[in-house]
């Protein structure tokens, strides 16, 4: 039988094991969501715009706000067009069906993104200016992240509170 010192230190092992696991699944769920929740937001604001001119309107400032340019992933622009027509449609007339496109998009966007070794929630996470404070918590960004910039915008945690409640800046909410 382990004794008492064992015991808790074994089941420490196992709590923050899990805590690490849940952080991680968290962040990159709330990620994922909240590019999501950008691009149909970004969406609605142009959504009586021809759909050509809706749609580069959405993908520029997506870009801008993952400090790329509009031209730096030529190799999945198919994909990120799609990705972006779909929230158009959508937001145009919120069926099934365009609920459909979205969820479609969204997953043939993922599958470009990890041929790249990357994913959406990576993405937004390591690059967007309107990313949470606590996701670099979780899973810094990478030194070596092509194209990476300061991002001032994201807000760090504060002290006398909880990490989780460093979430994103003002005008992104």
């Amino acid at each position: 039988m382990p004794h008492f010192v064992d015991e808790l230190q074994g089941e420490a092992a196992l709590a923050i094991g899990a805590m690490r696991e849940a952080a991680l699944a968290a962040r990159r769920i709330h990620a994922r969501a909240e590019l999501i929740r950008h691009m149909l937001s970004t969406a609605r604001k142009v959504k009586d715009r021809p759909r050509a001119e809706a749609v580069e309107t959405v993908v520029g400032e997506w870009m801008d706000a993952w400090n790329l340019g509009r031209a730096d992933w030529p190799h999945i622009a198919r994909e990120m067009k799609v990705f972006t027509q779909a929230f158009h449609d959508y937001a145009n007339d919120p069926s099934d069906a365009n609920d459909a496109r979205v969820r479609e998009g969204c997953t043939t966007l993922d599958a470009a993104l990890a041929r790249e070794g990357t994913s959406i929630a990576d993405e937004m996470a390591f690059r967007s200016q309107c990313a949470h404070g606590w996701w670099e918590l979780v899973e810094p960004v990478p030194a070596d992240l092509p194209g990476l910039k300061p991002r001032p915008s994201v807000p760090k945690v504060e002290a006398g509170t909880s990490f989780w409640e460093a979430g994103c800046a003002a005008f992104c909410r």
